[in-house]
């Protein structure tokens, strides 16, 4: 007797690590679809910010400038 609870004690070891594989497969998954979601998230936020660029008539170095004049006057209110 001791045998078989030798054996299910084994059975159920490997059956544990087998579903902390499949575990550990699944949520390898889901971080590379929720990096996915992110990388789409991004670009949308980019497309949007294109868009205004592009609407705004200005270059890209002219709206650089435009924030870091605004980030500047933001650090002295803060001050």
């Amino acid at each position: 007797m001791a045998r078989g609870q030798r054996k299910s004690i084994e059975e159920k070891i490997t059956t544990k690590q087998e579903l902390i594989e499949a575990l550990m497969t699944r949520v390898e998954s889901e971080k590379r679809e929720l990096e996915e979601l992110y990388q789409e998230k991004r670009l949308k936020e980019l497309e949007a910010v294109e868009e205004l660029i592009e609407e705004s008539g200005l270059q890209p170095d002219e709206v650089a400038a435009v924030l870091q004049q605004y980030l500047e006057s933001r650090e002295e209110e803060a001050s």
